[in-house]
């Protein structure tokens, strides 16, 4: 390690540690839906509104937070963000205290700007921390691993905590949000201390270049940020719904499994550690195998894997590895999914930015601000299974999935090259 990854030793490990909360943070909707819709009666659709809240932010500071980033520097924009983040699990906190479903949404959607703000600074950030090149990229990837281990550890932690279904009130996740709170508050302190370097710090006299077209003047970035749209509502909509399902009593008017919570977690856990494995084998193969090809091959065996857990029938009952639980078998063809969900984004990044050019930069603004389909396309699943039942609903995946597919193979084709792309 070189003198100066050992002078920034410490905002590394603070780095790391945010990329292990926008997970956890970004995850706790999941498991939260699930004790919002006993503590305060929601159906499927209302508790799915966690994950509305939280995506939607991205549609207001995706752009915004980009600005921050380049005016104000990576130390402030981060501190920005980790304050934020604070707050908005500070009224979750709170919710539980007052009991109020009102107070609960609004503390997903304030730490969905936290989120949103994260996201934009910690990968440039730990990249120049780490010295660029491919030290810099080598912290990358032990951050997206954390990222990884954190959204497997948030369902099976607040899952863990609910317990009975009787008890089951936000003050159970209590915990959980103690544990966020205080590594924002540490992280807090620990950045507000350190010299930050600064490379793309925009001087106050910069002017900023006109360009006369834009990235939504390419055809394949307009359908890959749709791509995106749809890609993180697949991501959350697939193991959120799965919860959901695995938890509802075999009683209720819409009947689900019946599951212990801390089993449905650690099951939907599961779901994120294969995403892990999914982004480590994609890592290794990168570089063997175009971005297309393994988007065909994901959307594909994504395709697959969905309508086989929406025809086969439920009373086809599998024990599942290492927890001895016996669930049906779509279950295990959900979590499976994982493997696929694993490296989309990158897939699809990679091809709609290709041949953009000077445009790449205000693509990226643009991606962030497409995040919210994580929280709309879940929401609009949850309508669907509320009508039609938890297995039907994911028709919703298995539409989403084909575009995917259908933009790997068409959608992707760059039709816009007389369009000039250097400065």
């Amino acid at each position: 390690m070189n003198q100066s990854q050992k002078s920034y030793a410490l905002p590394i490990a603070m780095m790391f540690a945010l990329f292990f909360m926008i997970a956890f943070v970004t995850g706790l909707p999941s498991p939260m839906g699930i004790i919002v819709a006993k503590q305060f009666g929601a159906s499927n659709f209302e508790s799915q509104l966690g994950f509305l809240g939280n995506f939607l932010a991205y549609a207001f500071m995706g752009i915004p937070a980009g600005i921050m980033l380049r005016r104000l520097g990576y130390k402030t924009t981060a501190l920005s963000a980790i304050a934020v983040g604070l707050v908005g699990v500070a009224l979750q906190f709170l919710s539980g205290q007052v009991g109020s479903f009102t107070v609960y949404l609004a503390g997903a959607f304030v730490s969905g700007f936290s989120m949103c703000m994260l996201n934009t600074v910690v990968n440039p950030m730990l990249n120049t921390l780490g010295g660029g090149g491919n030290s810099g990229n080598k912290l990358l990837q032990f951050g997206g691993s954390i990222n990884s281990i954190g959204a497997t550890i948030t369902p099976m932690l607040v899952g863990y905590l609910m317990g009975a279904e009787a008890g089951r009130t936000i003050e159970k996740a209590n915990p959980a949000l103690y544990l966020a709170m205080g590594i924002f508050a540490l992280a807090f302190v620990v950045l507000s201390f350190v010299n930050i370097p600064e490379p793309h710090l925009q001087k106050a006299n910069a002017i900023k270049p006109k360009h006369k077209h834009s990235p939504l003047s390419f055809r394949h970035f307009l359908f890959g940020a749709i791509a995106i749209f749809v890609y993180i509502g697949i991501e959350i909509g697939i193991p959120s719904t799965a919860n959901l399902f695995m938890t509802a009593p075999t009683t209720s008017p819409n009947p689900g499994l019946g599951i212990d919570a801390t089993l449905a977690g650690s099951i939907v856990g599961i779901y994120w550690l294969l995403m892990l494995v999914g982004r480590l084998t994609g890592a290794s193969i990168g570089s063997k195998v175009s971005s297309k090809t393994m988007l065909i091959a994901v959307s594909s065996l994504g395709l697959l894997f969905i309508l086989l857990a929406i025809l086969l029938p439920k009373s086809i009952n599998v024990i599942f590895p290492y927890l001895n639980v016996a669930v049906p078998i779509s279950v295990i063809f959900l979590v499976l999914c994982g493997l696929c969900t694993s490296i989309m984004w990158g897939g699809i990044f990679n091809l709609a930015v290709e041949g953009l050019g000077k445009y790449t930069a205000a693509a990226s603004g643009i991606f962030m601000v497409m995040v919210c389909g994580g929280g709309i396309i879940p929401l609009f699943q949850g309508f669907i299974s509320d009508k039609l039942g938890y297995v039907n609903s994911y028709w919703v995946i298995f539409a989403c999935l084909a575009y995917m597919l259908w933009y790997a193979l068409v959608g992707c084709k760059n039709v816009n090259k007389d369009i000039p792309v250097v400065e």
